[in-house]
C-alpha cells in the first residue's frame, strides 16, 4: 500500500491472500486509523463455508461469477451474476455457492475473531 497526503493506494496484485471460510482473500486498508473499513477481493471457492459475523457488516460486489452462481443468506439462496450487489449485516449466515470472484467491503474494520460458524 503507497500512502500519498490525502489518500491511498492499495495495489491487490501485490497483496497475498490469506485463507478464510469463502476462499482466499485478499485485504487492504486494515492497518489505517483514519479509515473505518476494510477492503477485499476474495477468490470464492466450492468450499465456502456458512458462517456469520456478531457485528460486521459486509457489502459483497460479484466481480465475475460461472453461470450458476448463487449465494445463500440464512434459509435463502438466490442467483447472483457480475454487478449484483449484496448487503449482509451482522448474524446474517452466508456463503457463496459456486466460484466467483467478490470485491467485498466490510464495516466496521474486519475482525478475524468475529467469524461465526454454527
Amino acid at each position: 500500500m503507497t500512502a500519498r497526503p490525502g489518500y491511498e493506494i492499495a495495489d491487490f496484485n501485490s497483496i497475498s491472500p490469506v485463507e478464510c471460510p469463502c476462499g482466499l482473500a485478499k485485504r487492504a486498508f486494515g492497518d489505517l486509523a483514519d479509515f473505518p473499513a476494510t477492503v477485499h477481493v476474495t477468490e470464492i471457492l466450492e468450499t465456502a463455508r456458512l458462517h456469520y459475523h456478531r457485528t460486521l457488516t459486509e457489502v459483497y460486489y460479484v466481480l465475475e461469477c460461472s453461470a450458476d452462481a448463487r449465494m445463500q443468506l440464512d434459509q435463502e439462496v438466490i442467483p447472483v451474476q457480475a454487478g449484483s450487489c449484496i448487503l449482509i449485516r451482522p448474524e446474517t449466515r452466508h456463503r457463496a455457492l459456486g466460484r466467483m470472484k467478490v470485491l467485498i467491503l466490510v464495516l466496521p474494520k474486519f475482525d478475524p475473531n468475529d467469524e461465526w460458524f454454527d
